[in-house]
């Protein structure tokens, strides 16, 4: 249970530095709403990376690049669930705000990291 708390709040990091990334680029730039997405996924993943490393789950005993492939993996492969299921809403529903579309993603995606991240990335 203590690891599931620690993982919510890696998430909360994780969705504060996506929605402000994104928030700020689509204020600040011309990205659009796609382009600035692939940006602000990037950044929440290093984010929680550095979090769930040091304070959610045990160092896993491999090396740092070893264990960065496998984060990096299921990172990649939750950012592919979480942007196609935003992209998704956004483009079945046009008059959907990018960032409830964020929301709805990053909830599913979170699902499936939370088990990779613990059963690939973080097991001995």
């Amino acid at each position: 249970m203590k690891k599931l708390i620690r993982f919510a709040i890696a998430g909360g990091i994780g969705f504060l530095v996506d929605a402000g990334v994104l928030s700020a680029l689509l204020d600040l730039t011309p990205l659009g709403p796609f382009g600035a997405r692939l940006i602000a996924i990037a950044l929440a993943m290093a984010a929680t990376w550095a979090f769930n490393r040091n304070f959610t789950f045990d160092r896993s005993g491999r090396s740092l690049a070893d264990e960065g492939f496998r984060y990096g993996s299921v990172g990649v492969t939750a950012a592919l669930v979480n942007y196609g299921l935003y992209s998704a809403l956004l483009l079945s529903l046009p008059g959907l705000q990018p960032l409830a579309a964020m929301v709805v993603a990053s909830v599913a995606a979170m699902v499936f990291s939370f088990f990779g991240y613990s059963r690939f990335v973080f097991r001995a």
